[in-house]
């Protein structure tokens, strides 16, 4: 997705000052670790910046700190609009991932069993097909 030059300064930031919450999420989510999902950390999405974005099961992961209780009204108007392209919003505590992370991999890999679809044959994995197989006879 597209991002102004600001944001995109605004995302390097946020990635290199990750919360401790955010770093041990980070570790278990990257890589395709978690259900061979890809995800991206403080990715651009519908005019926000998301802390995790997996945009192949169209899924926003948000850790919030204590500056989130003050924010509350602005925070539900951008979820509301990252949910109007599509997207799924799961918020959770720092401190509430921080006491049990598996309430925050259960919720990913619930939303990914609901929402993930095979490959289509001419997508990204249209080159291990039989040679031949993606060819359309007229």
């Amino acid at each position: 997705m597209w991002q102004s030059p600001k944001s995109t300064g605004q995302s390097r930031r946020f990635r290199a000052e990750m919360t401790g919450a955010e770093a041990i999420l980070w570790s278990m989510l990257r890589n395709r670790q978690l259900g061979g999902l890809k995800f991206r950390r403080q990715a651009p999405v519908a005019g926000a910046i998301a802390d995790f974005a997996c945009h192949e099961i169209r899924l926003i992961v948000e850790l919030d700190g204590g500056v989130h209780d003050l924010h509350e009204a602005r925070d539900a108007a951008r979820d509301a609009r990252i949910e109007a392209a599509g997207y799924t919003v799961l918020r959770f505590r720092n401190a509430e991932f921080s006491k049990n992370p598996a309430v925050v991999t259960e919720a990913i890999r619930r939303h990914a069993a609901m929402r993930t679809q095979p490959p289509h044959p001419t997508g990204s994995a249209g080159h291990l097909l039989p040679r031949g197989e993606k060819e359309i006879d007229d």
